[in-house]
């Protein structure tokens, strides 16, 4: 079992920045990846960003060039969000796909793009 811990989130102003980071219990063998997805109310949950364990990274088209995923070691992930919008707000979750056990998710943070 693996548990995903998730920190940062809260309010900002359009224009604004926040990082969240996502922390995994331990090590992962084999292949994975890693990342964040949002869902807004009434919405169906979406992909923001992901980065394998070869570090190949994928964003949604509507976070391009604003959002960036990384990873300091091979247990923490990181998204840093600039420009932020009013449309971005959600709740993002943490996710781990492991390709022999399937999907983790972290428990969400709220981020609210607001004036």
């Amino acid at each position: 079992q693996v548990q995903l811990v998730e920190s940062g989130g809260g309010l900002v102003q359009p224009g604004g920045s926040l990082r969240l980071s996502c922390a995994k219990s331990r090590s992962i063998p084999t292949e994975y990846t890693m990342g964040w997805y949002r869902q807004a109310p009434g919405k169906q949950r979406e992909m923001v960003a992901l980065i394998s364990s070869s570090g190949r990274t994928d964003y949604a088209d509507s976070v391009k060039g604003r959002f960036t995923i990384s990873r300091t070691n091979f247990n923490t992930v990181f998204l840093e969000m600039n420009s932020l919008k009013p449309e971005d707000t959600a709740v993002y979750y943490c996710n781990l796909r492991v390709k022999t056990t399937g999907d983790y998710w972290g428990q969400g943070t709220q981020v609210t793009v607001s004036s």
